[in-house]
C-alpha cells in the first residue's frame, strides 16, 4: 500500500463534463440556491408594494444608501485586482487588495449599522381623532405634523424622535411602566426637527419606531437587507481566513490557492448584485 497521500481530483484541473473545477463547480449551484432564495423575497416585495394601499417611499437616507453602493462596488474592483495579481504571481499586491476588500465590506456595514439605530430610534406616533383634533386646534401653523393617510388609512400621525432616544420603544410599554406624557420632537419639512411636544400617552392609539413591526415596508426592508448583511459577513470571514491563515496554501499549492480566491470572488460579486437591485427599490422609488 503506498504512503503517499491521496490528492482530491479536479481541484486544479477542470472536469471534462463540466469544464470547471470542483469548486467553482460547487460555487455555482451554491449561487443557484442564492438565486431562488433571493428571488422568493423580491416576489414577496413585490407582491407587497402591488397589493398595499399605501407604501412609502424614499424613507431611506439616499446619502447612505449612494456611499454603501458606491463601497460595494469599489470593492468588487478591488477583489477581481486580488485574482489577477495572484494570477500574475504577484502575492504582495493580492494581499493588498484583499485588505482593502475586506475594509470596504467593514465599512459597509457600519454605515449599514448606522442606518438601523438612526431607524429604531425614530418613531411615528398615531394619534386618536380626539386627540389630533385637539392638536390641530392648538397648534394651526404646525398642522403639516398630522400626516394622513399611511398605515392606518384616516387616522393622523406624527414622526420624530422622542426625548432621550429610546430604541424600540411601544405605547403599551409607556402604559405598562405607568408613563402619562412624552416629548416627541416632530419633523419638519426642511429637515430637523421642531420644537419639542408633549402629548399625553393616553392620547396615543399606536406608536412605534421605524421596526418591523412597523409596517410591511419595513417587514421587507429589514427581511432583505438583514439577509444581504448576513451575507456581507459570511464573505467577511471567508475573504480574512484566505488572507491570513489560508494563505500558506499560496506556499505549497499556488493554483489550487488560486482557485480558492476565484470561488470568493464569484461569491463576492453575487453578493454586490444583490444589493444593486436592493438599493433603487428602497432609496430610489
Amino acid at each position: 500500500m503506498s504512503s503517499a497521500a491521496m490528492e482530491i481530483p479536479y481541484t486544479v484541473t477542470p472536469r471534462r463534463e463540466t469544464g470547471l473545477y470542483n469548486g467553482k463547480l460547487g460555487i455555482w449551484m451554491f449561487i443557484a440556491s442564492e438565486v431562488m432564495l433571493f428571488g422568493a423575497l423580491f416576489s414577496s416585495y413585490a407582491a407587497l408594494r402591488t397589493g398595499a394601499d399605501f407604501w412609502p417611499t424614499r424613507m431611506m437616507s439616499l446619502a447612505m444608501g449612494t456611499m454603501n453602493t458606491a463601497i460595494l462596488i469599489s470593492s468588487s474592483i478591488l477583489v477581481v485586482m486580488g485574482w489577477t495579481a495572484l494570477k500574475l504571481k504577484q502575492f504582495d499586491k493580492f494581499k493588498l487588495y484583499q485588505g482593502l476588500t475586506l475594509l470596504c465590506a467593514v465599512v459597509f456595514l457600519c454605515i449599514k449599522g448606522v442606518e438601523y439605530r438612526q431607524k429604531f430610534i425614530h418613531y411615528e406616533v398615531w394619534l386618536t381623532d380626539q386627540a389630533a383634533e385637539k392638536l390641530a386646534a392648538a397648534h394651526p401653523h404646525h398642522e403639516q405634523w398630522l400626516k394622513e393617510p399611511g398605515v392606518f388609512p384616516g387616522r393622523r400621525s406624527i414622526t420624530g424622535h422622542l426625548e432621550g432616544n429610546p430604541w424600540l420603544l411601544t405605547h403599551k410599554q409607556l402604559k405598562a411602566k405607568g408613563v402619562q406624557e412624552i416629548t416627541l420632537y416632530p419633523d419638519v419639512a426642511a429637515g430637523g426637527h421642531a420644537e419639542p411636544l408633549k402629548i399625553a400617552v393616553s392620547d396615543i392609539f399606536r406608536m412605534t419606531a421605524y421596526a418591523p413591526a412597523h409596517s410591511s415596508y419595513f417587514a421587507i426592508y429589514y427581511a432583505l437587507t438583514g439577509l444581504h448583511a448576513l451575507h456581507v459577513i459570511g464573505g467577511i470571514i471567508v475573504m480574512f481566513y484566505l488572507w491570513g491563515p489560508g494563505r500558506r496554501m499560496w506556499f505549497t499549492e499556488p493554483e489550487r490557492f488560486t482557485n480558492r480566491i476565484e470561488c470568493s470572488v464569484v461569491y463576492w460579486h453575487f453578493v454586490d448584485f444583490v444589493w444593486l437591485i436592493v438599493f433603487p427599490l428602497f432609496y430610489l422609488f
